[in-house]
């Protein structure tokens, strides 16, 4: 009992440091704005190729030919998308591309995965930007754009399955693409201008497969999500006498939208 009286009281503990406040990581930033300095690449793609079929690449300004690049950019390839000689409108409608950049990087925000898989959905919207422009614009889906959107979605899907170690996602993607792409372009065989047309098919060879790594209900959901805003739209614009019974809608931006929302709901 006297050795405890002398024992001295336990030293009260370390307070627990706190760590000062630090400011919001710079990366979201970092990566708004390298998605911004693409707008341009993307605004020229569209001008380009948003030409009808069997025609050649626009090179300049279809009101008065002055010529459009990189090299020089505004007004032409910004937000205001104006041409710097006769202030006729380039491409996609002002601050619509820039919106739509905006939406694929929330989406890639809220989807899941592996950094490998993401970076696939990332690659895959770059190139499906222009494309749903163009095809909204002049009902056509060029292959230097349908083929680069496909092949490297196919590339790094093939990546996130050698560092997951299994390789029945990737094959599984690999069927659905080229299954969808098949199915797409026999409708074109079958049924002539009433079918889907070879740029959808080639555009369902990168949908098939990001929808068919997470699985064949994914893949239905995506088709089904596209099928239902396709007749919706059209509905719409039939009440609204905007379009008749024989008129073609573009395709590809419906396939676009539903995928995306698929991917989403999925993941």
């Amino acid at each position: 009992m006297a050795v405890d009286r002398l024992r001295p009281p336990p030293a009260a503990p370390d307070p627990v440091p706190i760590a000062p406040a630090t400011a919001l990581s710079p990366r979201p930033w970092v990566r708004l704005s390298a998605a911004l300095a693409l707008v341009p690449v993307l605004r020229l793609a569209v001008a380009r190729y948003a030409v009808p079929p069997g025609e050649p690449d626009r090179a300049g300004c279809a009101r008065c030919g002055t010529a459009l690049g990189l090299d020089r950019p505004w007004p032409a390839l910004g937000p205001a998308a104006r041409c710097p000689g006769c202030r006729a409108r380039v491409g996609a409608p002002p601050y619509a591309v820039e919106l739509a950049v905006l939406a694929g990087l929330a989406a890639l925000a809220l989807a899941g995965g592996a950094p490998a898989e993401r970076a696939a959905l990332a690659w895959w919207l770059g190139w499906a930007v222009p494309l749903v422009f163009v095809d909204a614009a002049v009902h056509r889906l060029p292959d230097r754009l349908t083929w680069p959107a496909a092949l490297g979605v196919q590339a790094l899907l093939g990546v996130a399955a050698l560092v997951s170690g299994e390789a029945g996602p990737w094959l599984r993607a690999a069927l659905a693409g080229v299954g969808l792409a098949l199915c797409f372009a026999a409708t074109t065989l079958l049924l002539g201008r009433r079918g889907f047309g070879l740029g959808d098919a080639k555009l369902a060879l990168g949908v098939g497969a990001l929808l068919g790594w997470h699985g064949w209900p994914v893949l239905v959901l995506g088709l089904v999500l596209t099928f239902t805003l396709s007749a919706l739209t059209s509905l719409a614009l039939l009440l609204a006498r905007r379009v008749r019974w024989s008129s073609h809608l573009p395709f590809g931006p419906f396939l676009a939208l539903g995928t995306l929302a698929a991917l989403l709901l999925a993941t």
